[in-house]
């Protein structure tokens, strides 16, 4: 393809920039064969001019189109090259916060300097299971892939981390590391994965430092190898470490931390065994004070040490370990600060001052000589073939011996620590693969580089040669899969530069080769560098201003080395007799650490060689030392590289490329000249050059075809795609080098793809175009006529207007003619209608007024006689009343005086003493008489009250009647008086109106001429009245609708108040649910865990030799499961886990620490739960004793009422016996009467009857008598068993049954009681004394034992009133304890926050609730006792009262019987009535659940038989149970029932017909539980017949709750299920499958996408989604499930497609696009069609789809203005803020006519949804479940109607 065709006008290229790097640039014109110079226009609006080399004649790179940009992999990219990638990382980076970006099989991770929530739990499971190329990229992607690979081709696997420091290596590996733990799990109860995770804070803390590009620097390279057992589950892991920085533990740069455990130590120093480590600030010592930075911002040492301890602690290091690790490494700090001074004689002396502290210090922790230690840290030893000198050093070879001893000593530390970490790793089972985690330094260049920097930018020359070749590999494996013809690709060659640093005579040979030289030095070697390879060699230069320097030109870039110090980090020197001192330390850890050199493991067992220094020794020794002392730093690392990269050729490795975005360490800001340095120093640049040197861009046939059929003709279309696609690429492309056809794909050369981009693009410019121009002429033209038409419409209407204006004219003036007609008429006749009423009103006053004057005469002459008449009857009376007063008044003085005379005789008699007697005589009868009198005075008195309370009543009643006549009669009085005034006033006014009369006739005429005025003024304010009134009227009306406004605002506010409050309490509700059935699911699963591990146990109990013996109650204890055992389970669990390792001693070594750990908490706990049940049982016993005090008592109540039914028994008899006596002695009197001879003959039928009767009569008698010898002989055997009975027990009470005769009630029971009890032990010749029966002497003795009866009784009654009194104080005690206690709480609580105080009280209500709902419940289950037992008495009662009856009725005599005539009669049999239940034997009960539960085949019972048969079966089986009263039988059904379901439901928990159909059967079983227990609330919608099947005996709420956990159990287990089968579906079906055809164009994709790690085993559609759904929902309503549960269960189904299908695309870019939103609708929409066709509306499973509606919704709103970012805010409820920013992110235009997103307009969401409270999380919960409820749903069916098929093979139940 010509240049002229791709730089044309507007084509965009990139130009060469000195700050950007790159600068993207447009063509102002085309460009034209044999221009020197291209006019460009920046995007600044600047133009320039970028001229073409004349030579190269190389244009500027092309950039891609905006549609190719920000793709997930950027080998995607049409044009491959260095400003492309930069660009496409940049946009992802800045604009999209994306991180993380594909390159081909290298994933490029910059480091955003945030935290982000991507590496959360539910993304782990939101990859875990995919391709990589279906998601975003990503490490978990990454660590995916590995795992998968790992599985699928049995191969090892390796994930190469490398980047500069502070690029995110560690934090990467770590990440990979806690995927696979979390992924894969542990294959034992160690907690492997645990353990991995947990080595790297101890592994940072010792090997990472603060650095001036990073706070957190790993300074040392690892390869971890985690392992795999066949199921792919960690065993165990393995690390190895590489080339420590052991120069920073004496030296740090500024800016700069030595390593974190140091400073660790120093923030712990206050801990108490830390005391006598003496440590101090960190600026109190040289080693961590050289940096001057001795603290990270946001980082608490302190915590980070305990973070480490803990660590160290799970990892296996013991506590003596630890302290011993921490004495060394304080020791290392105070060697630091030993002072080394010089002698002021001679230079070359030097010696420490005497009694250097931190020297003591030093050896004191150490444990060595001090002396010993000072000597040897100034002097050394020089041995010569027959002389040993010891020569002393000078102060700075010492300072450096010092040092070198202080860094050999930490990095035999680090050594240590390694080896413990790998030993604690170490699998325990045979490991079968593993997965290598390389995290290892990045290539590095320095102003200053030395031997660190040298041998790190060995190893990245010798990975990048690796990669290289691995990327080679890929690239011709993919050609030769598809059979199209390759040529070598020229790529670099890093072995020309390998050779130069490792091959013989390279520069390692040459500087070991110096080290091995007597006086070898830098300069030496640096000369012999200069002879070997300057101009020999191309990549080795000599700097120019330098002898002590050379230059290799590395892959990345070309390195200058510094000499100095070569040799000495390379020889690694420590002095042999320091270490002799340390070797006989004290210490055991340094011992250990020294006392063996030979025994360090190699590289391979997790220790880097090269890490450990060479020991000088000051005479060679006369045997050869190891091969491992000769080996230099150098060597070593050349062989644990070369082992290395075996082990990596050996796996398939996996790229993550670590890039820093700048060096101020700034949050999500990219600097592209470090950016570039990186991308060429990692080797992503080097894979895009060898991609694009090929065939970089590949689509498969159908991809093309759908891309690009928009460039093809109708004709050009074919059945084969294929044919199709080359004929159309042979007609657009004309060079066929450009292209290759494979088998699957098409190969296309860089570049191609935008050209083709760029043909479709024009094509459908020209398409918009046209589409354009037609619907602009059709608007015009619509607009056109509608013009045209408005213009007529317009005439119309003002010609029509015009004309009715000219016909209400003429109306008008016709109109105000006739007006002026009628008005005038109007007027004359008001005129003379108003003189016609004057003239009678003046007539009718004048006639009034002379009546009146007449009236007023005649009653003033009737007033003036009445008033005489009452003045002379009251003068009359007033004379008469005088009169009589005087009279009486003469009276009264006579009698005062005859009285006073009579009073003296009075007192003269009563002074006499004969007056008092007789006074006195009959006193006291008189007083009882008056007492008498006085009751019935007051009993009259009361009745007389009475009386006068009802007379008062009616009194007050007629006195209220009264006063309201009185009231109405003073109402009319005043009105007649007021008339009458009114009468004279009107008089008096109508002479002043008379007098008026003239006035106003002559104001008449004043008045009419002022009337018009006033009219006209009254006109003028009635109009402003009007007005006003109007005004007001409106004012009104506004007001009035404020006020509406106002109250409707308000109602809507309550209304929606309450509507928020209702809704938190139902999601309150649902949250307590959820934890309740989230808890129960946990313990289910710890259920399943210890039946495994019992299972396990099990097992190794077979393999184990010897006898061990077996629980014989194990099955029936496992059988009885109740709701209460849960706490009994753990204890078991506990218990037999320590009963087997005590069995197998051999187990407890396997043990790991974390496990002691757990199980030591879990002790604690257990004695915990120990002192609880301690005083539970206490209390329990207290009760017991209280409980069998009361069922003696009852006992003892029950013997009483037995002998009470006896003595009546008894009795009854005995009048029997006297009625039978009576009537025999008359019968014999009527015989031997002598009146009637003739009746009594022998041959009279009188004379039969009465012999019939006599027989009868003897013959009952007789039976009353065997009646009572029987009656009498059980009183005497129960008299001696109970005096027995008392005598063992008592043996202190002389009176027989006197427990039994306290129970009796009254005398009269005792009376009878004791008469039968005398009357069996009486003697026959007292009875034959007294008389027949002895009655009297037998109640003479009755009456004597009642009195000492009754006297027992009451001092019994005082017992028991003394009794209740000390059980009311303890009461009293314990309220006053209780009381205290809650005062105590209360304190409590009121010093804790708010929210911990409604938590503990809320927790101590529930507490108290809970003991108060057990007292009752004992209580309940007291009282049910009882009743039951008098029911059964009352039912013995009956029983036998019935026996007599019928006796009575036998009692017929024969004759009569004879007499009556027998005819035969038809007995039909009467039809069995069933009572609804099933009755089953003892040893069937097995068989029972084998048949119905295990064995039992859901489908036959669904199809043929009615829909719950199984529950109704065995509910019917627990009602036999409940009728026979057999509490054992009930306990045990229940518990087997519970205990099978769960064991088919775990044999076949992956069978959703299963699950479904005993989730149906649990639910219908507890509803008949509820609807037949008796409860009122569940018996409303029962038949009478219904409510006579309920249960009677048993209350089974408990076993209904435990049943209601089994249910929701069920209903989890079906959760599972469904999402099991649905998973595989959801994103296939929902985002990924085409449901509109033809609305999403398919994008370039990258390598990942074509090469997945899975095959492509057919795509599911969203009609698979809707036939399982379909399926699904005919299953259940087949089982017969409840409505109400169903639509719970759709609801969770739908939730998790809607959370599934959210979760991916927020996870996937491809996916975020306008038309990715239209289908989405589309496809919610069909779920909802199905929902409707279900009848499933009112579900709530549309709700759960809310969030993707949103997300839809969100991808194809615009998005461009203010207006658009409120309506998004609103419109976008159920998403949250960070979903919402991840859309708007991901968003990606799929066609050029889409504009993405701008940034400016993300930060306007962001404000303005920064006050949502919302998750931060970012993705949903697909785990979720939500809380299931059964709401009660009674049968209609009977019970007794039921039948059971023979297929069932259940003969042996019973119908009753």
């Amino acid at each position: 393809m010509a240049a002229s065709e791709l730089f044309t006008k507007f084509a965009r290229v990139w130009i060469p920039d000195t700050v950007d790097v790159w600068q993207s640039a447009e063509l102002l014109k085309d460009y034209k064969s044999g221009d020197t110079v291209l006019h460009l226009k920046t995007e600044d609006d600047k133009e320039t001019q970028y001229r073409i080399d004349p030579k190269t004649k190389e244009l500027p790179p092309l950039r891609n189109p905006d549609i190719l940009v920000g793709e997930n992999d950027l080998t995607a990219l049409s044009y491959l090259h260095e400003p492309a990638i930069l660009h496409n990382l940049k946009v992802r980076f800045m604009d999209s916060k994306l991180i993380y970006t594909y390159c081909g099989i290298v994933l490029v991770a910059i480091n955003p300097y945030e935290q982000l929530p991507i590496y959360g739990e539910d993304i782990i499971n939101a990859y875990s299971g995919q391709n990589m190329g279906d998601m975003d990229p990503h490490i978990f992607a990454v660590a995916e892939e590995a795992y998968k690979q790992m599985a699928r081709d049995e191969r090892n696997q390796s994930i190469i981390v490398s980047g500069e420091s502070g690029a995110g290596k560690t934090v990467s590996a770590k990440y990979a590391m806690r995927y696979f733990a979390t992924v894969s799990g542990s294959a034992s109860e160690a907690n492997v994965e645990e353990k991995v995770l947990a080595s790297n804070p101890i592994m940072e803390s010792i090997g990472n430092a603060k650095t001036t590009r990073n706070d957190n620097s790993s300074r040392f390279g690892k390869y971890i190898e985690i392992g795999f057992d066949k199921k792919y589950r960690i065993t165990g892991a393995n690390m190895r470490t590489y080339l420590l920085e052991k120069s920073r533990v004496v030296f740090q740069a500024e800016d700069e931390r030595n390593y974190h455990i140091l400073y660790q130590l120093c923030a712990s120093k206050h801990l108490p065994e830390f005391k006598d480590l003496r440590l101090g600030h960190a600026l109190n010592f040289n080693y961590t004070n050289f940096g001057g930075s001795p603290v990270i911002e946001g980082i608490d040492d302190a915590k980070e040490m305990m973070n480490t301890r803990h660590a160290c602690t799970l990892l296996g290091i013991n506590e003596s370990h630890q302290m011993g690790i921490f004495r060394v490494l304080a020791a290392v700090l105070h060697l630091g600060n030993v002072t080394v001074q010089a002698n002021d004689r001679d230079a070359e002396n030097c010696f420490i001052p005497p009694k250097t502290e931190h020297l003591i210090i030093f050896c004191e922790l150490l444990g060595v000589d001090y002396e010993q230690m000072a000597h040897w840290l100034c002097h050394r030893k020089i041995i010569t073939g027959s002389e040993t000198y010891i020569k002393p050093m000078p102060k700075l070879q010492a300072i450096n011996a010092r040092d070198a001893l202080a860094k050999h000593i930490y990095a035999s530390v680090f050594n240590w620590i390694v080896h413990h970490v790998n030993r604690a790793l170490r699998a325990s089972v045979k490991q079968h693969s593993f997965i290598g985690v390389l995290d290892i330094y990045g290539f590095e260049t320095f102003e200053i580089n030395s031997f660190e920097q040298f041998c790190i930018n060995y190893a990245n020359e010798k990975l990048q040669q690796q990669f290289n070749m691995h990327v080679f590999k890929l690239e011709q494996e993919e050609y030769m899969k598809e059979e199209i013809p390759w040529t070598l690709i020229d790529f670099y060659d890093n072995q020309p530069c390998i050779n130069l640093i490792e091959a013989k005579l390279g520069i390692l040979d040459l500087l070991d080769e110096e080290c091995k030289m007597p006086k070898g030095s830098d300069d030496t070697w640096a000369q012999k560098l200069y002879n070997t390879h300057l101009n020999k060699c191309a990549l080795f230069q000599k700097p120019r201003m330098s002898n002590r320097a050379f230059i290799i030109k590395h892959f990345a870039d070309q390195v200058e080395y510094q000499c100095e110090g070569f040799l000495e980090k390379n020889k690694d020197t420590v002095y042999e007799e320091q270490i002799t001192v340390l070797k006989a330390s004290k210490l055991t850890l340094l011992a250990e650490l020294f006392q063996d050199e030979k025994q360090v493991s190699s590289p391979t067992d997790g220790r880097p060689p090269f890490a450990r220094a060479t020991v000088k020794s000051a005479k060679p020794r006369a045997l050869q030392p190891s091969k491992e002392h000769k080996k230099s730093v150098g060597h070593q690392f050349r062989n644990s590289l070369h082992l290395l990269m075996e082990t990596l050729n050996a796996t398939t490795p996996h790229y993550v490329r670590c890039i820093k975005p700048n060096d101020d360490k700034f949050a999500f800001t990219f600097d592209p000249k470090r950016a570039v340095q990186q991308l060429r120093a990692c080797g992503v640049l080097e894979t895009i050059r060898i991609s694009a040197a090929g065939f970089p861009s590949r689509w498969t046939y159908q991809e093309f075809f759908n891309r690009y059929r928009v460039l093809m003709k109708q004709k050009d279309v074919l059945s084969d795609k294929k044919l199709t696609c080359k004929n159309v690429l042979e007609k657009l492309i004309k060079d066929q080098d450009k292209y290759q056809f494979g088998k699957t794909k098409i190969f296309f050369r860089a570049g191609q793809v935008a050209y083709l981009e760029k043909l479709r693009a024009d094509k459908l410019r020209v398409a918009c175009i046209r589409i354009q121009k037609t619907i602009r002429s059709w608007l015009q033209r619509k607009k056109y006529l509608r013009m045209r038409s408005a213009a007529i419409t317009i005439q119309r209407y003002v010609r029509g207007y015009q004309a009715r204006c000219y016909a209400q004219f003429l109306r008008r003036t016709r109109a105000a003619i006739l007006i002026q007609k009628y008005q005038r008429m109007y007027a004359a006749r008001q005129k003379f209608l108003r003189f016609r009423s004057a003239t009678i009103v003046i007539q009718s006053f004048i006639r009034g007024f002379r009546g009146r004057r007449q009236y007023k005469a005649i009653l003033r002459e009737q007033k003036a006689t009445i008033l005489q008449k009452h003045m002379r009857g009251w003068m009359a009376r007033c004379k008469y009343r005088r009169t009589h007063h005087a009279i009486i008044y003469l009276q009264c003085c006579y009698r005062r005086m005859m009285a006073k005379r009579e009073l003296k005789k009075l007192k003269i008699e009563a002074r006499s003493v004969e007056h008092y007697k007789t006074l006195n005589i009959g006193m006291e009868n008189k007083i009882v008489q008056l007492q008498c009198k006085v009751n019935n005075q007051t009993k009259e008195m009361k009745s007389l009250l009475e009386k006068l309370v009802s007379l008062e009543s009616t009194y007050t009643h007629e006195t209220d009647k009264l006063r309201t006549e009185v009231d109405k009669l003073r109402v009319n009085e005043g009105s007649a008086k007021v008339s009458s005034n009114k009468i004279t006033c009107l008089m008096e006014e109508i002479a002043i109106l008379r007098k008026e009369l003239v006035e106003t006739q002559a104001q008449k005429k004043r008045l009419e001429e002022s009337a018009d005025k006033y009219k006209a003024e009254t006109d003028v304010v009635v109009s402003q009245l009007k007005e006003q009134n109007a005004l007001l009227k409106s004012e009104k009306d506004d007001l009035n609708c404020r006020i509406q406004v106002q109250a409707k605002e308000i109602t809507e506010t309550m209304e929606r108040q309450n509507e928020e409050e209702t809704k938190q309490l139902q999601v309150d509700l649902n949250d307590e649910r959820s934890r309740y059935q989230s808890l129960l699911n946990e313990f289910c699963k710890l259920e399943e865990r210890y039946d495994n591990l019992k299972e396990e146990m099990s097992l190794v109990s077979i393999t184990k030799p010897g006898h061990r013996r077996t629980d014989s109650t194990h099955s029936s204890n496992e059988s009885e499961y109740t709701y209460n055992s849960l706490l009994s389970s753990e204890l078991g669990e506990s218990e037999d886990v320590t009963r087997r390792t005590e069995e197998y001693p051999e187990m407890k070594g396997a043990l790991d620490m974390s496990l002691f750990l757990k199980l030591q908490k879990r002790v604690t706990e257990l004695e915990q739960e120990k002192q609880a049940l301690q005083v539970e049982l206490d209390t329990k016993e207290e009760q017991a004793l209280r409980s069998k005090k009361e069922a003696e008592d009852q006992q003892l109540m029950a013997r009483s009422t037995e002998l009470e039914y006896e003595s009546l028994k008894r009795q009854e008899l005995e009048s029997e016996n006297k009625k039978l006596k009576n009537e025999l002695n008359e019968l014999h009197r009527a015989l031997t009467d002598k009146s009637a001879p003739q009746a009594t003959a022998p041959g009279a039928p009188a004379y039969k009857v009465l012999l019939d009767h006599l027989n009868a009569a003897t013959e009952e008698l007789e039976v009353r008598k065997e009646e009572v010898l029987i009656l009498r002989s059980q009183l005497v055997s129960q008299k001696e068993a109970v005096a027995c009975k008392e005598n063992k027990e008592t043996m202190t009470e002389p009176i027989l049954f006197l427990e039994d005769v306290r129970k009796m009630k009254d005398q009269g029971e005792i009376t009878q009681a004791f008469v039968g009890l005398k009357e069996t032990n009486r003697p026959s010749q007292d009875c034959q004394l007294l008389n027949e029966d002895g009655e009297l002497w037998i109640v003479y003795e009755g009456l004597k034992q009642a009195n000492r009866l009754l006297e027992s009784q009451l001092q019994g009654q005082k017992k028991v009133y003394e009794n209740e009194l000390e059980i009311l104080r303890g009461e009293v005690q314990n309220l006053k304890e209780e009381i205290n206690r809650q005062q105590q709480l209360l304190a409590q609580n009121l010093q804790l926050p708010p929210e911990a105080r409604i938590e503990a009280s809320l927790q101590h209500e529930i507490t108290r609730l809970t003991n108060e709902n057990l007292d009752l419940m004992e209580q309940l289950e007291k009282q049910d006792k009882t009743v039951r037992k008098l029911k059964k008495q009352l039912k013995v009662f009956a029983k036998k009262i019935g026996e007599l009856e019928v006796g009575q009725t036998e009692n017929v005599s024969p004759a009569q019987l004879t007499d009556e005539p027998i005819r035969p009669v038809n007995i039909p049999r009467k039809e069995k009535d069933f009572q609804g239940m099933l009755e089953y034997k003892k040893d069937d009960e097995l068989k029972l659940i084998k048949n119905l539960i295990l064995e039992l085949k859901p489908r036959g019972v669904a199809v043929n038989l009615i829909p719950g048969l199984p529950a109704y079966i065995l509910f019917m089986c627990v009602r036999h149970a409940d009728y026979i009263n057999d509490d054992q039988r009930v306990r045990s059904l229940l518990t087997s029932t519970i205990n099978g379901i769960k064991k088919i439901l775990k044999k076949r928990s992956d069978d959703f017909e299963i699950v479904s159909f005993w989730l149906s059967n649990t639910s219908r079983f507890l509803h008949c539980l509820k609807q037949y227990s008796g409860e009122e609330a569940f018996m409303k919608h029962n038949t009478p017949r219904q409510n006579d099947h309920c249960l009677r005996n048993f209350d089974l709420a408990e076993y209904r709750q435990v049943i209601s956990d089994l249910a929701i159990q069920i209903y989890q287990q079906l959760t599972k299920v469904l999402e099991n089968a649905l998973q595989p579906m959801i994103v296939s079906g929902m985002l990924e499958h085409e449901t509109i055809q033809g609305v999403s164009g398919l994008k370039p994709t990258g390598l990942r996408k074509r090469t997945s790690s899975v095959a492509d085993e057919g795509t599911y559609t969203l009609d698979s989604i809707v036939r399982q759904l379909n399926n699904f929902h005919s299953i259940m309503c087949q089982h017969g499930m409840d409505p109400e549960l169903i639509k719970q269960i759709v609801k969770q189904m739908f939730y998790i497609i809607g959370s599934v299908t959210l979760n991916n695309l927020l996870l996937r870019k491809d996916m975020c696009s306008w038309s990715k939103g239209m289908q989405i609708r589309y496809n919610v929409s069909q779920l909802e069609e199905w929902l409707r066709d279900k009848n499933l509306q009112t579900s709530g499973a549309k709700e759960t789809l809310e969030p993707l509606i949103q997300a839809a919704q969100l991808l194809q709103v615009k998005k461009k203005t203010d207006e658009d970012a409120e309506a998004i805010c609103s419109m976008c409820n159920a998403i949250t803020t960070a979903q919402i920013v991840k859309v708007l992110n991901l968003y990606t235009p799929v066609n050029e006519f889409e504009e993405r997103v701008t940034a400016s307009f993300i930060r306007t969401i962001q404000v303005r949804l920064q006050n949502r409270k919302d998750s931060p999380q970012l993705l949903m919960d697909a785990k979720h479940i939500f809380p299931v409820t059964f709401p009660f749903n009674p049968s209609s069916l009977a019970l007794e109607s039921i039948q059971i098929p023979g297929s069932m093979n259940l003969g042996f139940l019973l119908r009753v």
